[in-house]
């Protein structure tokens, strides 16, 4: 643990150094880099900025909600939903061999990180991460809309960003963009005009033909898109 670096002082009550001893741990959050490039500076996001940018985007967006959400607890999702990430790792979408046991890989980090704070929040923070994970109530699918909408729209920003790794063609964002469509239809029409535009741009790469149960759209005229640097 991070806090063994420097022990906390003698005397402080058991249940605050836990606590502390939590914040602490997650502190690592912000070095585990995401493959979604920034759009304001020539580096990756990483995870710590992407929940910050979740919170506010739940905050801002809720009134596209297609069912009434609670938005402070949307917004206790989306800090909580990647903390495993200090442990697990981050597994880019696109790459197929990253997202190997990633399930596995996280269900362990929860069971190793939460239980690091007393019992009661252990209890009340894994229950957030299942809850989010599991996408059933209205709060955790609005969560995982601005989840997939946020490196997308980082993608548009940086003309193409993850969209360009081998593994992103048209029907695999498109799987992303329906997790938006979950949460919110008017947010995933917004989400399928980005689409349309990169594939047309060249920032996407069309499926071939017959490989994508019928969403191919070779009459966009695609190029090879140029190298990206983000």
């Amino acid at each position: 643990m991070l806090i063994d670096r420097n022990p906390l002082p003698d005397g402080l009550d058991e249940r605050l150094r836990r606590q502390l001893a939590f914040v602490a741990e997650v502190d690592q959050l912000k070095t585990v880099l995401r493959a979604s490039p920034l759009a304001a500076a020539e580096r990756r996001e990483n995870d710590a900025e992407h929940s910050w940018h979740l919170a506010l985007m739940v905050l801002l967006l809720a009134e596209y909600a297609d069912e009434p959400i609670d938005v402070g607890h949307t917004m206790r999702l989306v800090i909580v939903h990647d903390l495993v990430e200090i442990y697990a790792g981050d597994s880019p979408v696109f790459d197929p061999a990253a997202v190997v046991g990633q399930r596995e890989r996280e269900e362990a980090a929860a069971d190793r990180l939460f239980t690091l704070l007393p019992d009661d929040q252990a209890a009340d923070l894994r229950a957030l991460w299942d809850e989010f994970e599991a996408g059933r109530t209205p709060e955790a699918r609005f969560g995982k809309a601005m989840d997939r909408l946020e490196p997308m729209l980082l993608n548009w920003l940086t003309g193409g960003g993850t969209w360009h790794m081998p593994g992103a063609t048209e029907s695999t964002v498109r799987a992303r963009e329906a997790g938006v469509v979950a949460g919110s239809t008017s947010l995933g029409a917004a989400t399928s005009r980005l689409v349309e535009e990169g594939v047309r741009r060249g920032w996407i790469r069309p499926d071939a033909p017959g490989k994508a149960d019928g969403q191919a759209r070779g009459h966009h005229g695609y190029t090879q898109p140029h190298q990206h640097t983000r």
